[in-house]
């Protein structure tokens, strides 16, 4: 069993799954690799707000997003940065309240907004995401 904060043991993606344990997780791979073929890498984060192993997923040299395991779903990175702020906001309206929300309360640094996002299930929330990815991917 995947122990999220062992530095010592590097889980594989079939590890990870297990560990979430929620299909979804499975799902939004394959996204990243059909629709991008996205590098997948597994790293481990010493962050005190985000401690433990995580999947980042790049494309061309530029972080896509970053996904945290957690026990049945995970939490999604997406980094909104100066090159995709005013597509994003274009769009802001017509996400879910909650991911609204999510980037109104991301305090801005450095001209970017790092989104934290919990998915478990497939509904617009992961719908939304998958959009800020695309657009994330666009703005090169």
């Amino acid at each position: 069993m995947l122990d999220r904060e062992d530095i010592n043991f590097r889980p594989d993606l079939k590890g990870i799954s297990a560990y979430i344990q929620n299909p979804l997780f499975d799902q939004l791979c394959r996204y990243m690799d059909e629709e991008y073929k996205a590098l997948c890498r597994i790293d481990y984060s010493k962050d005190v707000w985000a401690k433990g192993w995580n999947v980042k997923f790049r494309k061309s040299g530029k972080a896509l997003c970053v996904i945290y395991p957690k026990k049945s779903y995970f939490t999604v990175l997406v980094v909104v940065g100066k090159k995709e702020k005013e597509r994003v906001q274009c769009l802001l309206p017509y996400l879910p309240q909650q991911l609204q929300d999510i980037y109104h309360q991301t305090r801005e640094g450095n001209g970017q907004r790092w989104l934290m996002i919990d998915l478990s299930e497939d509904d617009a929330r992961y719908r939304a995401v998958l959009e800020l990815i695309r657009i994330r991917r666009e703005c090169r």
